[in-house]
């Protein structure tokens, strides 16, 4: 599986990126994707301190309310 990070589409952008792994290690993207792999190794690095987390917040969608 692989993992698409938008950061056009991250609803904390601007507010967590100075303390996302993402611009910490690569500036800001407009998107990267992660398989796996990279995505475990990236969790590893956060956990033992050496990078921050990953700060991705996916936009979800809303109920859908019709109106009457």
């Amino acid at each position: 599986m692989t993992t698409r990070i938008d950061c056009d589409a991250c609803t904390v952008r601007g507010l967590h990126c100075h303390d996302c792994v993402v611009t910490v290690l690569l500036g800001p993207p407009p998107e990267l994707s992660l398989d796996d792999d990279g995505a475990r190794a990236l969790d590893v690095l956060a956990s033992g301190g050496l990078v921050p987390p990953l700060r991705l917040v996916r936009p979800v969608d809303g109920p859908h309310v019709e109106s009457a």
